[in-house]
C-alpha cells in the first residue's frame, strides 16, 4: 500500500512522465507542443510544493529539499553545456558564451550545496549557502527567462525553433531548479530568523535570571 505522502510525490512525478512522453518533433504535433509546456511547469510546481511542505516540519526534508536544488541546477548546468558542445552552440556568437558560463556557474553552485558548510565555515556556513541558493536561483531564473524569450523573438541575434524535445528538457529542468532553489531560500531565511528569535529568547531568559542568582 502506498502512503499518502509518497502517493503525493509520485502523482506529480507521473505527469511530468507522461507530458514527456511520446513528443515527436513533427509539424502534426505543433500545438499540443506548445501546451506540454505548461503541463511540465504544473508538475514541478506540484513536485516542488510536495518537498516543501514536508520541509518545514523536518530537518532531513529540508536537506533533501537542498540535495534536490542541486542536483537540478547540476543539471541545468550540463544540458547548457552538451548544447554547447555537442549541438553545436559554441560557434554561436555571444550565447556560445553564455552556455559555458552557464555551466562552470552552475557546476560551482551546485557543489557549494551538496558541501557541509557548516562543518567547512562554521558561522559563515548558513551566509554562504543562502548565497548559494540565490545564486543558483538567479542562474535557473535567468536561464528559464531566455529560453522563452528566444523562442518568441530573436535574443543577442539567435532564435530557437519551436518546442524540440532538447527544449522541453531545458524547461522542465529550468523550472523546476527555479521553484524549488526559491522555496529552499524562502525555508532558510525562515529558519534563521526563528534561529535569531530563539537567541534572543535565551539572551533575555538569562538577563532575567541573572539579578536573581547575585
Amino acid at each position: 500500500m502506498i502512503r499518502p505522502k509518497t502517493k503525493a510525490l509520485v502523482v506529480p512525478m507521473l505527469g511530468l512522465l507522461g507530458a514527456v512522453k511520446g513528443v515527436k518533433p513533427s509539424a502534426k504535433t505543433v500545438g499540443r507542443r506548445r501546451r506540454r509546456p505548461a503541463l511540465l511547469g504544473l508538475g514541478a510546481v506540484g513536485v516542488a510544493l510536495v518537498v516543501a511542505r514536508t520541509s518545514s516540519r523536518s530537518p532531513h526534508a529540508l536537506l533533501a529539499l537542498r540535495v534536490l536544488g542541486a542536483i537540478l541546477i547540476l543539471f541545468v548546468g550540463a544540458d547548457h553545456f552538451y548544447e554547447y558542445s555537442v549541438d553545436d552552440y559554441s560557434v554561436v556568437p555571444t550565447i556560445g558564451a553564455l552556455f559555458l558560463l552557464n555551466f562552470i556557474s552552475a557546476s560551482v553552485v551546485g557543489l557549494l550545496l551538496l558541501a557541509p558548510l557548516k562543518r567547512i565555515l562554521h558561522r559563515l556556513g548558513t551566509p554562504v549557502l543562502e548565497l548559494a541558493t540565490l545564486s543558483g536561483l538567479g542562474i535557473a531564473a535567468t536561464s528559464l527567462a531566455a529560453l522563452l524569450i528566444s523562442e518568441q523573438t530573436p535574443l543577442f541575434g539567435f532564435m530557437e525553433s519551436n518546442y524540440r524535445p532538447a527544449i522541453l528538457v531545458a524547461l522542465v529542468s529550468e523550472t523546476a531548479a527555479t521553484l524549488c532553489l526559491a522555496l529552499l531560500l524562502v525555508l532558510i531565511r525562515r529558519a534563521r530568523s526563528a534561529n535569531r528569535r530563539s537567541a534572543g529568547t535565551r539572551v533575555a531568559e538569562r538577563s532575567q535570571a541573572s539579578p536573581s542568582t547575585t
